[in-house]
């Protein structure tokens, strides 16, 4: 059983930046694909980003491309995402997901730990 709470969000202006923390509990955490996904009300839960249990390989919605980096440390049982360059589009509930799995899953149907997601609210 992995638990998983996040941490890190807030309100700020368009262009600042944020980081937010995914600690994960359990053993193996490197055995664990790990993801960023973000919701807003009325919407689907988005995929945002993803990362290989190593870190090795990672994977980002086109709409965060470039603006976003996930990264982890095993030895911390921590993923993170920083988000840099914020947009108001990017105001949402952040979560992050895990999933026992060599492979890095895009769809949330394939992750089957949660978190209980941290606010991310970004002014004009």
């Amino acid at each position: 059983q992995v638990q998983l709470v996040e941490s890190g969000g807030g309100l700020v202006q368009a262009g600042a930046s944020l980081r937010l923390s995914c600690v994960a509990s359990g053993r193996s955490f490197s055995s664990y694909a790990m993801a960023w996904f973000r919701q807003t009300p009325g919407k689907e839960r988005q995929f945002v980003a993803a990362i290989s249990g190593a870190g090795g390989s990672t994977f980002y919605h086109d709409a965060v491309n470039g603006r976003f980096s996930i990264s982890r440390d095993n030895s911390k049982n921590t993923m993170y995402l920083q988000m840099n360059s914020l947009k108001p589009e990017d105001t949402a509930v952040y979560a992050c997901a895990a999933v026992y799995s060599h492979d890095v899953p895009w769809s949330r149907d394939q992750y089957n730990y949660w978190g209980q997601g941290t606010q991310v609210t970004v002014s004009s």
